[in-house]
């Protein structure tokens, strides 16, 4: 099937030029499926995995109806989690720079309310948050809802498995009735449809095949003991050596204890769960990101708002109670044609699992014993960056050519060996390759950024 171009949807020229300088030319399934009903008014269903590309798919849409000049907010979206807001809210505004002073604003939670009290009364045209922290604002009247043409309810799955359900109905109550509403779920569950038909009109169903390929990704499963998994999964990561890898696990206690085990066998990891306090989590997917920590133990929802397009692999500690959850954890993997691999360790008694997962994605899964894995002594080596933290972000006027200018000039640190720079709100964090990081760490506490002085510390 041939690809499809983003030049053959009636989109402005210059956002056309924007796409093509961030690297989008032909369209993902999903978005091939949605952008044109989408572009032309029509509320949508969309069905797709986890990184098909569909924020995309209601971002485009959305920023062409915008009228730049009115600072009332015209588009809402709602995410289940802080992480997916603020992933969906920076992808918003890459492509919106076609267009001068679109200012885009994420209301979450886990967030004092009072600076985005402040950002809201400076106007925003794309507000992205939680449903929570929305409520909220419509609550002491912070935010007005009542020029909303497009409303998205993304990975609305996930929102409702939280319960957000009511707080959904009451801020989609504030909203016109002339809106645009798309919703996107990696799932349908039978709610997703009562949900469609309580605040959509006539919507399109979209569903792009959601099983992945065998050519993407490589799945393995191997048997073991319960009381042997801990150093099965050693076993399988020094065996496998993947670059980076997100371990998942069923419960917030297994995270730790898997922590724990994998630091005292050299492996340095990083747990991420819900009992964790929001900043932590937020420096943990950062330094993931930034290759600083290169396997990450989590929990279903603490790893909602982990989007990376280059993830080499997933292990299963354990498998997950359902088929639709295994599906949507390995789709972390095997991205944007890139290979992934998908481990998971399984006891005797868990059988019935394998057998579900088999049933769900329409085919035969077989098992390795972990007995059968070859030691190979080898060492999983240490991260390739460690993450400086500077104190100082967005709010004051920190950008990473600053940080990348203080770093390679006066501090003299060769360009080759800074990383990606990430800048917060409060916060800028920088991965400096390993071995220049202390060296890196000491020039920026006794030099200057922009001519300041700032706080940094390594993570």
């Amino acid at each position: 099937m041939s690809q499809q171009l983003f030049s053959s949807l009636p989109l402005p020229p210059a956002q056309l030029v924007n796409l093509e300088s961030m690297g989008y030319s032909a369209m993902t399934p999903i978005q091939a499926a949605t952008l044109p009903q989408a572009l032309a008014g029509v509320d949508l269903i969309g069905q797709a995995k986890t990184g098909s590309g569909k924020t995309a798919a209601f971002a485009l849409p959305l920023l062409a109806r915008l009228n730049p000049r009115d600072f009332g907010t015209q588009a809402l979206i709602l995410c289940p989690t802080r992480e997916l807001a603020s992933q969906v809210a920076s992808e918003i505004r890459r492509l919106a720079r076609y267009q001068q002073n679109i200012k885009v604003v994420t209301l979450c939670g886990g967030q004092s309310i009072g600076p985005q009290i402040g950002s809201l009364e400076h106007g925003a045209h794309v507000v992205v948050g939680t449903p929570g922290r929305i409520k909220d604002h419509l609550h002491k009247e912070t935010l007005s809802l009542e020029r909303i043409s497009t409303l998205v309810l993304d990975e609305a799955d996930r929102m409702l498995e939280m319960g957000f359900i009511d707080d959904i109905a009451t801020i989609i109550g504030k909203t016109p009735s002339s809106r645009q509403t798309l919703l996107f779920s990696a799932t349908f569950p039978d709610n997703i449809q009562l949900l469609s038909s309580r605040f959509q009109s006539s919507p399109q169903r979209i569903s792009v095949e959601s099983l992945h390929d065998d050519q993407q990704i490589s799945q393995r499963f191997f048997v073991c003991h319960k009381n042997e998994r801990l150093a099965a999964l050693v076993k399988l990561l020094t065996t496998f050596q993947p670059a980076s890898a997100v371990v998942f696990c069923n419960t917030k206690v297994l995270v730790r204890e898997v922590c724990e085990y994998l630091d005292r066998s050299g492996i340095h990891a990083q747990a991420l769960h819900g009992d964790m306090e929001q900043r932590d989590r937020d420096q943990v997917l950062i330094q993931f990101k930034q290759l600083s920590c290169t396997i990450l133990v989590a929990t279903d929802v603490a790893a909602r708002g982990l989007d990376i397009d280059d993830l080499p692999a997933v292990v299963n500690f354990e498998l997950p109670r359902n088929a639709e959850v295994y599906v949507h954890r390995i789709g972390r993997t095997g991205r944007a044609g890139k290979e992934g691999l998908a481990i998971s360790l399984l006891t005797e008694s868990e059988h019935y699992k394998l057998q579900a997962i088999g049933l769900y994605q329409r085919r035969e899964l077989e098992f390795e014993v972990i007995d059968q894995v070859q030691d190979t002594n080898k060492q999983l080596p240490q991260p390739a960056f460690a993450t400086l933290c500077i104190h100082g972000g967005r709010k004051e006027k920190v950008r990473a050519g600053d940080v990348l200018g203080a770093l390679t000039g006066e501090a003299g640190i060769d360009g080759k060996a800074v990383g990606k720079i990430t800048v917060t709100e409060y916060s800028t964090y920088v991965a400096i390759a390993r071995p220049q990081a202390d060296r890196a760490l000491g020039r920026l506490l006794n030099g200057k950024i922009k001519g300041r002085k700032f706080k940094v510390r390594k993570l």
